[in-house]
C-alpha cells in the first residue's frame, strides 16, 4: 500500500540539527575520555612496575650479599686445614691410627668452631680417612667421594665448589674443597659441607618467593617447598646424565617443569609469570640475577596485583576527572542558556552542587585510601612543624598510632634521644626549604625501644590558592640496607687486619733481634750503675742512668710503632704528608734493612701538597711494598741490594696525581704471573696467604687512586701508588 509523502514525513520526524550536534560532541568527549583513561592506566601501571622492579633489585642485592657472605665465611677453611702438619702426615701414613685419632679430633674441633655440617679429609682416590662426624652413625669415614666434582677439581689443583644432596646423610648442603698439596701433585683433598638451611628459613619468612637454581635450571633452594627440584627450563640428555653421574640430587632421575607460565618482553630484564603457590595460581613480577662465581641464578618474585591496582586506579581517576569536566561543561552551557531563569532553577542547581560535593568527598576518600596503602611512610606538617597527617606505614615504622602523632610539634616522640641536635638541624632545614629533593638519613627510636634507620624526602605542600601551606615528607625504612653496609665494612676491616698481621709475622724475628739490643744494653748499664752507686761515683752514675733512659725509650718506640701498626681501628681520613709516610715506614723497617744489608736511596719531592687519606692504611701499603722488595732481593750479594723510594707529582690524562714509587733490583715479575698478581689468595711465597697485594690495591682504590706494577729496564720490579690531589 502506498502512503502519501506527507504521511511518511509525519511518521519519521526529523531530528533538529542542534540536537544531533550536541550528541556528536558527547560521543567525541566520551571517546576522548576513554582514550585518556586507557593512557593514564598504562602510565600508572608502568610507573608502579618500575617501583616494583627497583624493590626486587634491592632484595636481590641483599640476598646475593648474604649468599656471598656465607660462602666467604667458609671458603678459606679447607685451605687452612690442608696446611696442618697432621693432615699431611696422615695422607702419607693412612694406617697410623694415632694420626687418624688426632686428625678426627682436629676436624671435629674446627667444624664445631665454624658451625659447619662436616669437615673431612680424603685420600687421592676419594676415600675419606678422617671426618669431624667420625663418632656419628652416618660418619663420612670410609666413604668414597671420588665421583664428586669438588673432589676432581681439588685433585686438579683448583678449589672446588658444589651443591648437592649428601650421598651418605641424604641432607643437602654446599661443598667447598681445597687440595692438600704435595711435592709434585696433590696428596688428597680437604672438604667442608655447609648447610644453607638458615638462609632458606629466612626466605620462607618473606612474603615474596625467592628461589635459587643451578646452571641447568634446577631449583635446589627456595622459599616455596613445592618448587623444590623443579626445572625452570627443559633439561638436555647431557645435563641429566651429568646430574645422575655426580649424584647431585641423590636418587632423583627426573625433574618436572616448574609451575610457571612466563610472559617476557624483549629488552626488559623483568618479566611477568603466573605461578602456583599453595595450590593457587597467582600473578607475579619476577627478576633473575646470575651469580657467575657459583654458576647459579637467583630469582625474586613479587605480587603483580599492585600493578593491576595502579592501572585501574589511574583509569578510574581519569574517568572521574573527565566526568567532573563534562559536568562542569554542561553546567556552564546551562548557565549561559538559562541565565535569565537563575532564580527559578536555584533549588535544582543547589541539588546538583550537593551531588558534586559528594563526588569530591568520595574522591578525597579514594585518595586517602591510596595513601594508606603505601608501604612508604607519609607525613604532612604545617609551616610550624605540627603534624597534620600520617599514613599507616609511618605508624608501623615509628610504633605510634596516628592519633598519638597528629597535632604534635617538634620534638616528636620518635626522635632518637642521642641524635636530638641532628634532628633539630634537619627539622630547621626542612621547614626553611633548604633540603631540596636529595633527602637525608635520620635515626629514630621505635616505640618498643629499637633503633630504625630511615631516609627522609620532603616537598612543599601548595593549597588550592597556590599558597605554600606546609610540607609533605616520605619516610623510607633503610635499616636492612644499613645492616648490610655495616657487615661489609666489618668484613673489609677484618681482611685489612689479617694483612697487617701477616706482614707483622714476617717481621717478627727481626723485631725480636732489634728489641734484644736495647734490652741487653739495659742489663749492662744497670749493672754499671749499681757498681757506681756502691763506689759513690756520682758523675758516672748520672751518665749511666741517662744511657739507661735512652735505651728504654728506644725499646718503647719500637713497641709503639708495632702496636700502632696492628691495631684494629684506624683514625679515618686526615691530612697526610707523603714524605712523612715514607719516613715512618722506613723507620719501622730499619731492623729488616740492616739485617739484609740493603742500601736505601730516597728521592723525595721537596714541596708536595697535603692529601686526604687514612694514614695507617697508607703506611700499611708502603710497608707491604717495601717488604716485598726486600724479600725479592734475598740471596743477592749485599752490594747489589738497592732499594729506591721516590715521591713526586704526575700530570696524567686523569688529572694531577701525587705518586710514591718503590723499586728494587731483584729478578722482577714474570710475565706469566703479572695478570694474577693482585688476585686474592694468589702468592709465590711458600708461607704466604696471597692477601698482601690484593689488600694494597683495595686500599689505594678506596682512596680513589691506582696501584701499578711494571718491570724496571735495568732489572727488578717497580710498584707505583698514584693518589689524587685535593680539588
Amino acid at each position: 500500500m502506498e502512503f502519501p509523502l506527507s504521511l511518511k514525513q509525519q511518521s519519521r520526524p526529523a531530528v533538529p540539527w542542534h540536537t544531533a550536534l550536541l550528541w556528536s560532541q558527547y560521543a567525541t568527549l566520551t571517546l576522548l575520555a576513554a582514550l585518556l583513561a586507557w593512557l593514564a592506566g598504562e602510565w600508572t601501571a608502568q610507573r608502579e612496575k618500575r617501583i616494583q622492579v627497583d624493590a626486587i633489585h634491592r632484595t636481590i642485592e641483599v640476598q646475593a650479599l648474604g649468599l656471598r657472605g656465607t660462602v666467604a665465611r667458609y671458603n678459606h677453611i679447607p685451605f687452612v686445614t690442608a696446611q696442618h702438619p697432621d693432615v699431611q702426615a696422615l695422607l702419607r701414613a693412612p694406617q697410623d691410627q694415632a694420626l687418624v685419632s688426632r686428625v678426627n679430633r682436629l676436624l671435629q674441633e674446627a667444624s664445631g668452631r665454624v658451625g659447619a655440617n662436616a669437615l673431612y679429609l680424603m685420600d687421592a682416590h676419594g676415600k675419606t680417612l678422617a671426618a669431624s662426624n667420625w663418632e656419628d652413625g652416618d660418619s663420612f669415614v670410609g666413604q668414597n667421594y671420588g665421583f664428586r666434582p669438588y673432589f676432581k677439581d681439588a685433585m686438579a689443583g683448583r678449589d672446588g665448589f658444589f651443591y648437592a644432596i649428601g650421598n651418605n646423610t641424604r641432607i643437602p648442603g654446599m661443598f667447598i674443597s681445597a687440595p692438600v698439596r704435595g711435592d709434585y701433585a696433590p696428596l688428597g683433598v680437604v672438604a667442608i659441607k655447609v648447610s644453607l638451611r638458615d638462609m632458606e628459613d629466612a626466605w620462607r619468612r618473606t612474603k615474596d618467593p625467592v628461589v635459587l637454581a643451578d646452571a641447568y635450571g634446577v631449583i635446589f633452594l627456595g622459599s616455596v617447598d613445592a618448587w623444590q627440584y623443579k626445572a625452570t627450563r627443559p633439561l638436555s640428555a647431557e645435563a641429566l646424565a651429568w646430574i645422575r653421574a655426580n649424584r647431585q640430587y641423590g636418587d632423583r632421575l627426573a625433574f618436572e617443569a616448574a609451575p610457571w607460565q612466563q610472559t617476557r618482553v624483549a629488552d626488559e630484564a623483568s618479566y611477568e609469570t603466573r605461578a602456583v603457590v599453595a595450590q593457587r595460581a597467582q600473578p607475579f613480577l619476577a627478576l633473575d640475577e646470575t651469580l657467575p662465581e657459583f654458576g647459579w641464578t637467583l630469582t625474586v618474585m613479587t605480587d603483580l596485583s599492585p600493578v593491576t591496582w595502579a592501572r585501574r586506579t589511574g583509569q578510574a581517576l581519569t574517568l572521574l576527572l573527565a566526568l567532573v569536566l563534562l559536568l562542569a561543561y554542561k553546567v556552564w552551557q546551562q548557565r549561559a542558556r538559562r541565565y535569565s531563569e537563575l532564580h527559578r532553577h536555584r533549588s535544582e542547581l543547589e541539588k546538583r552542587v550537593a551531588e558534586r560535593t559528594a563526588e569530591l568527598q568520595e574522591a578525597h576518600a579514594f585518595r586517602k585510601a591510596m595513601g594508606d596503602s603505601l608501604v612508604v611512610g607519609m607525613r604532612a606538617r604545617d609551616l610550624q612543624g605540627r603534624i597534620l597527617y600520617v599514613n599507616p606505614a609511618l605508624c608501623d615504622i615509628t610504633g605510634y598510632r596516628a592519633d598519638e602523632l597528629m597535632g604534635q610539634l617538634p620534638p616528636y616522640a620518635y626522635w632518637h634521644p642521642e641524635d636530638m641536635e641532628k634532628h633539630w638541624q634537619n627539622n630547621d632545614a626542612v621547614l626553611s626549604g633548604r633540603t631540596g629533593m636529595q633527602g637525608f638519613e635520620s635515626r629514630i627510636r621505635h616505640r618498643d625501644g629499637h633503633d630504625v634507620h630511615t631516609m627522609v624526602y620532603s616537598a612543599a605542600l601548595i593549597d588550592g590558592r597556590g599558597q605554600h601551606s606546609g610540607w609533605m615528607s616520605s619516610v623510607l625504612d633503610i635499616s636492612e640496607q644499613k645492616r648490610a653496609e655495616e657487615q661489609l665494612r666489618l668484613q673489609t676491616a677484618s681482611m685489612q687486619r689479617t694483612g697487617r698481621l701477616a706482614t707483622l709475622g714476617e717481621m717478627a724475628s727481626t723485631l725480636a733481634h732489634e728489641l734484644g739490643q736495647p734490652l741487653m744494653a739495659l742489663v749492662s748499664f744497670s749493672g754499671a750503675a749499681k757498681a757506681f752507686a756502691e763506689q759513690g761515683r756520682a758523675l758516672p752514675l748520672r751518665e749511666t742512668l741517662a744511657d739507661i733512659g735512652t735505651q728504654a725509650q728506644r725499646a718503647a718506640d719500637i713497641v709503639a710503632r708495632i702496636r700502632g701498626f696492628v691495631r684494629l681501628q684506624t683514625s679515618g681520613f686526615e691530612d697526610c704528608a707523603a714524605n712523612a709516610l715514607v719516613a715512618n715506614v722506613l723507620a719501622l723497617l730499619k731492623p729488616e734493612i740492616r739485617q739484609q744489608q740493603a742500601r736505601v736511596v730516597t728521592q723525595l719531592h721537596g714541596k708536595l701538597p697535603v692529601i686526604q687519606g687514612d694514614r695507617l692504611l697508607l703506611e700499611q701499603v708502603l710497608l707491604n711494598l717495601l717488604l716485598n722488595a726486600l724479600q725479592a732481593m734475598q740471596g743477592m750479594a749485599p752490594a747489589d741490594k738497592l732499594l729506591r723510594v721516590e715521591t713526586g707529582l704526575d700530570d696524567g690524562l686523569e688529572g694531577e696525581h701525587l705518586f710514591i714509587r718503590v723499586s728494587d733490583r731483584g729478578p722482577g715479575i714474570a710475565a706469566a704471573i703479572q695478570a694474577q698478581l693482585f688476585e686474592p689468595f694468589f702468592t709465590t711465597k711458600p708461607e704466604g696467604l696471597g692477601l698482601g697485594l690484593n689488600i694494597c690495591r683495595t686500599t689505594v682504590e678506596a682512596h680513589r687512586g691506582r696501584l701499578v706494577c711494571e718491570n724496571h729496564a735495568e732489572g727488578g720490579a717497580v710498584f707505583t701508588v698514584y693518589l689524587p690531589l685535593p680539588v
